[in-house]
């Protein structure tokens, strides 16, 4: 299948600007109904949750939602309702998340775990993912609320499936690659699909979106996975490195141990599955991974796929939406350019 390339040398650099100035006013609409839906008579839910919102973050997920919205000329509020269910999804897992990983930094900032706890965290979490939902029945889209409540369940088996697998170096791309599917690119695919569905587009149109959004989700992933290693706190929101230190197995890593000599499969056991990492390990880590190769062959992978999503946009509508959203793929690939 060929495909369209990604844009090495762009005359300026990409960015999800143009997505953001197109979508601006019904994203102000969003962030008010956010900090609304966050509220609570419980002290401490508010006060989590806007630790997190307020911290920044791209909100690139319901913006695909408002873009899509916006690109079929969709009447109504429901893309409103349904953009911020979408990112009340993704800041419950985020909590959730740092949990489970034992994170100490979340955008650039400390965890909320760090400042109230594993079991406010994670309880916080579950309110968010309840106002999700409820947001998600006002609507009235039974269609709606199953590709998104379908994406709640994928992602949990995606987080299931890595905790399976973490610090486990019998890790195999195919098992990788279904993690990541199921834990980041579901809920891009499904915040890309439900506004096609609201206005009423046919199936083509949406498995088209979809498509967009699961290889966005899937490219998203594997430079995030590559900025580990090779790019900084800045970029990362967290601290660079944190994959190595809590034994996760990610693509790069995976890469690194097929081509790797016995001794360098000795220094991945040990770091990764024994958890035995001294000073200097990071920097051997990441020498391994570049001298095998293993963090230019990930970002190529990401911008194989980064290139498949654009070419799932050839078949909708051309316009200033189209090109927000192909321009949000560029920017992503180019995070680690």
């Amino acid at each position: 299948m060929g495909v369209v390339q990604l844009q090495d040398n762009l005359k300026q650099p990409a960015s999800i600007q143009t997505l953001v100035d197109l979508v601006s006013q019904d994203m102000a609409k969003v962030n008010d109904l956010i900090l609304s839906k966050a509220g609570s008579n419980v002290e401490l839910i508010p006060e989590i949750s806007r630790h997190l919102i307020d911290s920044g973050g791209k909100r690139l997920r319901p913006m695909l939602t408002l873009a899509f919205a916006k690109m079929f000329d969709y009447q109504g509020d429901g893309h409103i309702i349904l953009a911020a269910s979408v990112e009340f999804m993704h800041t419950a897992t985020l909590l959730h998340d740092d949990v489970v990983d034992e994170s100490d930094m979340r955008r650039g900032k400390l965890a909320a775990r760090k400042l109230w706890g594993n079991q406010a965290s994670v309880l916080v979490g579950d309110y968010l993912l309840g106002q999700a939902f409820k947001m998600m029945v006002d609507v009235g889209s039974l269609e709606a609320l199953r590709i998104l409540s379908e994406a709640s369940a994928v992602i949990a088996e995606g987080e299931v499936l890595q905790l399976g697998a973490s610090q486990n170096t019998s890790t195999n791309e195919a098992q990788y690659m279904q993690i990541i599917e199921a834990k980041t690119a579901a809920l891009f695919a499904a915040a890309s699909e439900v506004s096609p569905e609201v206005s009423g587009q046919s199936d083509a149109v949406r498995a088209a979106a979809r498509k967009f959004g699961m290889d966005l989700g899937l490219a998203f992933q594997l430079v995030d996975d590559a900025l580990d290693y090779g790019g900084s706190a800045k970029d990362l929101g967290k601290d660079v490195g944190d994959d190595f230190h809590e034994g996760k197995i990610t693509l790069p890593i995976i890469y690194a141990l097929a081509r790797g000599t016995d001794e360098d499969r000795a220094f991945w056991k040990r770091t990764l599955e024994d958890g035995q990492i001294e000073d200097g390990d990071l920097d051997h880590a990441i020498s391994l991974l570049r001298s095998t190769g293993a963090l230019d062959d990930t970002i190529q992978r990401a911008r194989d796929f980064g290139a498949s999503a654009i070419e799932a946009l050839a078949s909708l509508p051309d316009g200033p939406c189209k090109d927000a959203l192909r321009e949000s793929v560029e920017f992503c690939i180019q995070r680690v350019t």
